[in-house]
């Protein structure tokens, strides 16, 4: 598959919605158009962050141990791949004290901000609109395919 580049390619299409820019693109394909030409460009990006909680240090440490739990289990696992009898002990071993750590350090780390950042939050890159780009020698056969079905 070569590298798909966008200078020089023209809009073919405009979408609102990603699934609908999904779906055009996805036509273009069952008709035999060459996909590996084409590009779905997101238009008027933005930062969206969503605020889902306070951190506190019991929250920090408590995350801290979720993670280090799952690090612990994955080195337990691979020490008890070694181990002839007492596997199960080395995994707990290693789940108990990957949470332990995991949950000193989450608290460590989040006392050490002094209170600057006091939140949980989710962030996502949202785009307001979406561009169907093709290479320009196949621009005409794209808008008459997805016009013929009123997909443009």
């Amino acid at each position: 598959m070569r590298a798909q580049t966008v200078p020089g390619a023209i809009a073919v299409a405009t979408y609102d919605d990603y699934a609908d820019a999904q779906r055009a693109v996805d036509f273009l394909a069952d008709n035999r158009f060459p996909v590996d030409r084409v590009t779905i460009i997101g238009l008027d990006l933005r930062l969206e962050e969503r605020v889902v909680g306070r951190l506190t240090i019991a929250r920090a440490a408590l995350a801290g141990a979720g993670t280090g739990a799952w690090f612990g289990l994955l080195i337990g696992v691979l020490l008890g791949l070694f181990t002839s009898e007492g596997w199960l002990w080395v995994v707990l071993i290693g789940v108990g004290a990957g949470a332990l750590w995991g949950a000193i350090f989450g608290a460590i780390a989040h006392a050490l901000t002094g209170g600057r950042r006091d939140f949980a939050s989710v962030s996502a890159i949202r785009a307001d609109r979406y561009a169907v780009l093709v290479e320009p020698e196949y621009a005409d056969q794209a808008v008459d395919l997805l016009a013929r079905l009123g997909h443009a």
